[in-house]
């Protein structure tokens, strides 16, 4: 008998006919002896439609209080569906119960709507197995120390179910989602995307990173971490598949690189359209300056992805980084307010129009000349990179977003993405 934890995002829970076929799927898992763990998202749509209504009341504010209620806000998107799954798994025969993360429980830190998971206590989930129960624990959400509710942030369901099984050391954790597996890029910028069979957990990690959204970046981590066997598939493949066929769908998300993946140069091309880059202007080249500037925005919980330090000219330099586009008017006015005056730094310039786009590939540890091939072909569409990042198995560059599903079908045509 296997410990199978199926995760299941919003798309796959959006009405109740839905909500249904996931549980004929979860009750043919469970019927062929399997131990299930069920992690559910908010229905399609519920979380914005329940944060919407927290904006017609007030706009959002940086403070604790807003953010706490936020969070208990949010919270009941995924109690939800989780209780409808539990009753349509009680429709089908099966005994199942449903918790909140808080009953688990799931402790976190106190970082409302983005908090991290400290501890899964898992002794009320066992017990409920061992009596032949279906369990389903809510996504997103757990309990801070004071006992206040908490949510991970967005995708945070993929990193509760993933949690779930390193905490259960479950067999296999299977993320159903809209799509069929992790492709070298999105099929609908690129038609002649191909679905991968297994990608590295490092490719993985990276794509996810770098703007892929099949995965939450930190449910990878967990994975990693743990080593959980995770699979992406999809769950709008009929449900009654035998499960040997299912079992061997989507993509595995391997531990081990094997002989083909080093085959491919490049696995995958990923974008990412949240970006918007930040420019401060004129600062003194001396040491610390990076840290005063990236400091004050790591205090406003504002997370920073590239950076570039330009060569300092009559004592003086330009820093630049990036960050997300949700967070770019705030950080704009936190830097023009507070950092560039004590700094004596010129101006502050910014760009939301932006956006990355990345190859990621283990083969790129071991051949030369990748990222000229990446240059040259932007080269020749005459696309300006505004800024470069690399790694071991990845490098990205920061382009003009008008030119993004150029550079992706460009990018993936260059690097032979398209044949089998």
């Amino acid at each position: 008998m296997s410990l199978i934890v199926h995760k299941y995002g919003g798309t796959s829970m959006g009405s109740t006919e839905r909500i249904r076929n996931v549980a004929k799927r979860v009750a043919k898992w469970a019927r062929a002896g399997h131990q299930m763990v069920v992690v559910p998202s908010a229905m399609s749509g519920e979380t914005n439609r329940l944060l919407g209504l927290a904006k017609e009341l007030a706009p959002e504010r940086p403070d604790t209080a807003y953010y706490r209620e936020l969070d208990m806000l949010a919270a009941t998107g995924e109690q939800a569906s989780s209780a409808l799954l539990a009753i349509a798994l009680q429709a089908e025969g099966l005994e199942a119960v449903s918790y909140a993360g808080w009953q688990v429980p799931i402790r976190t830190d106190s970082a409302y709507t983005k908090a991290r998971i400290d501890s899964i206590d898992d002794a009320r989930v066992r017990a409920d197995l061992a009596a032949g129960k279906v369990v389903i624990v809510t996504g997103f959400q757990g309990v801070d120390e004071a006992g206040n509710i908490t949510t991970l942030g967005r995708g945070g369901s993929d990193t509760s179910a993933v949690a779930v099984a390193a905490a259960l050391k479950a067999d296999e954790c299977l993320i159903y989602t809209d799509v069929d597996g992790v492709y070298t890029t999105d099929p609908r910028i690129v038609p002649e995307a191909r679905r991968l069979h297994s990608i590295s957990f490092e490719e993985m990690l990276e794509m996810a990173s770098l703007g892929s959204k099949v995965l939450q970046i930190r449910s990878v981590e967990f994975a990693g971490k743990y080593k959980v066997p995770l699979r992406v598939l999809s769950s709008f493949t009929p449900w009654d598949i035998p499960i040997e066929e299912e079992a061997r769908s989507g993509t595995l998300i391997t531990f081990e690189e094997d002989e083909d993946m080093e085959q491919a140069v490049v696995s995958g091309i990923a974008f990412n359209r949240d970006e918007a880059k930040i420019s401060v202007l004129g600062v003194p080249d001396k040491p610390g300056i990076a840290a005063q500037i990236l400091g004050a925005v790591a205090d406003a919980n504002i997370e920073v992805d590239m950076i570039i330090q330009n060569v300092g000219k009559e004592g003086r330099t330009d820093f630049s980084f990036t960050v997300h586009r949700n967070d770019y008017a705030r950080t704009m006015d936190l830097l023009k307010e507070k950092v560039a005056p004590a700094l004596g730094a010129q101006e502050v310039v910014g760009d939301a129009k932006i956006c990355k786009v990345s190859i990621v590939g283990i083969g790129m540890r071991s051949h030369v000349g990748v990222a000229s091939t990446m240059f040259r072909s932007l080269s020749e569409e005459g696309i300006n990179i505004q800024m470069i990042s690399t790694s071991e198995i990845k490098t990205s560059v920061v382009i003009d977003e008008k030119y993004m599903e150029l550079a992706v079908r460009a990018l993936h045509r260059a690097f032979g993405l398209d044949a089998e």
